[in-house]
C-alpha cells in the first residue's frame, strides 16, 4: 500500500516527535557518558521503510537541539551536528542491511547505530571531558555509549521491528 506525500510527512513527524519526547522525558538516560537512549530503538525503523530515515534523523536533531538549549545535553550544540550526522549515517546503513537476517530478525541492521554512535559520541565525550581526543577517555565513553545503544537497538529495536512485521503494521510505514 502506497501513501501520498502528506501522509508520509505526518508519519515521519510522528516518529520524530516520539523520538524527541521519549529522549527528553528521560534526560538522565539520554545524555552523558553513560546513556541508554531508549528512543534509539526507533533507529531500526529504516529496516521497514527508507522514509523512516528522515523521521529518526529529525527526532535526533530536535532532541539534541532542545537538550542543548535546556542544558541537559552535556555535549551542547556540537552534538546537534555530530550526533545527528551519526544517526543519519547509522539509519542509512541500517536500511542497507535490512535484508541480512538471522531467522526473521534483522540483526545486522541493529549494529550501525551501535558502532556509529559509539564512535561519534565517544569522540565528542572524550573531547568535552578531557579537552582533547584522549584515547582512554574515547574507549571508555565510546564503549559505554555503544553498550547503551546495544541495549536500545537489540533489546527494544529488534522486537519492535519483529512485532510490526508480524502484525502487518510495517505496511503502514511504507
Amino acid at each position: 500500500m502506497r501513501y501520498n506525500g502528506t501522509r508520509q510527512l505526518v508519519i515521519q513527524g510522528l516518529i520524530a516527535a516520539v523520538y524527541a519526547a521519549v529522549s527528553l522525558a528521560l534526560p538522565a538516560l539520554s545524555f552523558g557518558a553513560v546513556q541508554v537512549r531508549f528512543a534509539e530503538a526507533l533507529t531500526l525503523l529504516p529496516v521497514i521503510s527508507g522514509s523512516c530515515i528522515w523521521g529518526v534523523t529529525l527526532g535526533c536533531f530536535l532532541t539534541n537541539l532542545i537538550g542543548a538549549f535546556l542544558g541537559v545535553n552535556i555535549l551542547g550544540i556540537m552534538d546537534v551536528a555530530v550526533g545527528t550526522a551519526a544517526t543519519l549515517a547509522a539509519a542509512l546503513l541500517t536500511r542497507a542491511l535490512r535484508g541480512v537476517r538471522i531467522g526473521k530478525l534483522p540483526v545486522a541492521a541493529a549494529l550501525p547505530p551501535v558502532v556509529m554512535n559509539g564512535v561519534a559520541i565517544g569522540l565528542e565525550l572524550s573531547y568535552v571531558t578531557t579537552g582533547s581526543i584522549n584515547a582512554a577517555a574515547f574507549w571508555s565513553c565510546g564503549g559505554s555509549v555503544a553498550l547503551g545503544e546495544l541495549i536500545a537497538c537489540v533489546a527494544l529495536g529488534l522486537p519492535l521491528v519483529y512485532f510490526l512485521e508480524k502484525r502487518g503494521w510495517d505496511s503502514k510505514l511504507k
